[in-house]
């Protein structure tokens, strides 16, 4: 019964629609790509490369399905400032020098496809997703429509304002559900992919019976952490990626971890954020690569 199940659950994500996040082996983990119409969660200490990674996907998705694209443009909110605009327009001359002969991306700025949005509180994105809804509505109807929505962070919407006492982690839980809810409804009903990014927290000795998705102990720089915001948390989204850091010297070396999904198995690999660099020798853009 259990191998069934599986195997209809591969069958289902084989069937599904995925954006490429710009790395041969980021993608092979996650089957293809990120998929559509779920919540995908990459969470990492900072420098680990989430930020990174939602960058390139909201690029990528402007190239067409032969690419691993979506044809479609992107909403990125983000909770922490300054936004990087700087490595993203770094980002999109890399995409248009590996892609010359794509058309839609040679004829206008790929930055004029990311529709970016700040906000500072959990409340404030709960309001938000009407609007989200209409602007989808708008865009759908245009050239490329809105395909993938990023938030980066959420662990950032719930950093201070919130005690350890019974009514702060009850409102806390009911935003989680709004947030969540809320965004798996648009994926399903518009056919998109939704990454939002988390942060980690120290693991406190004490509780080892915790199980973190597929990993008993998640390590980054040489000590134990576990993504933010608690097992309320996880259970509002589908999938979970982990990324990890070990530096040694000046090497930084990062690796990603598939903690669950419910169509993908255990899996892990190594990647480097790496510069690009122009003939003049200057540095003008980063990228993915295993």
């Amino acid at each position: 019964m259990k191998r069934e199940a599986q195997n209809l659950l591969q069958k289902v994500d084989e069937k599904s629609e995925k954006c490429t996040v710009g790395c041969p082996i980021l993608d092979r983990i996650l089957n293809g790509g990120i998929p559509t119409k779920s919540i995908t969660e990459v969470v990492g200490e900072s420098g680990s490369g989430k930020t990174q990674i939602c960058l390139q996907l909201v690029l990528s998705a402007q190239l067409p399905p032969s690419h691993g694209g979506l044809n479609g443009s992107s909403l990125y909110i983000y909770t922490e400032y300054p936004f990087p605009i700087r490595r993203l327009k770094q980002l999109s001359l890399s995409l248009l020098s590996s892609h010359p002969n794509h058309l839609l991306l040679s004829s206008s700025d790929p930055l004029s496809r990311i529709i970016l949005r700040g906000i500072s509180s959990a409340e404030n994105f709960v309001e938000l997703l009407p609007d989200i809804e209409l602007c989808l509505r708008y865009w759908k109807s245009r050239l490329l429509p809105i395909r993938v929505i990023v938030v980066d962070s959420i662990a950032a919407l719930f950093r201070s304002e919130f005690g350890n006492c019974c009514f702060d982690l009850k409102r806390r839980s009911s935003l989680f559900f709004k947030i969540s809810g809320g965004l798996k409804s648009l994926a399903e009903r518009f056919g998109l992919v939704v990454v939002v990014t988390n942060q980690v927290v120290d693991f406190i000795e004490g509780n080892e019976s915790v199980r973190i998705g597929n990993f008993s102990e998640l390590c980054s720089s040489g000590r134990r952490v576990c993504p933010a915001l608690g097992i309320s948390w996880a259970n509002c989204v589908n999938s979970r990626i982990f990324l990890s850091k070990d530096q040694t010297g000046i090497k930084i070396t990062r690796f990603s971890s598939l903690l669950f999904a419910p169509h993908l198995p255990l899996s892990s690999s190594q990647f480097v954020i790496f510069y690009i660099i122009s003939r003049a020798g200057h540095r003008f853009g980063f990228g993915l690569k295993p």
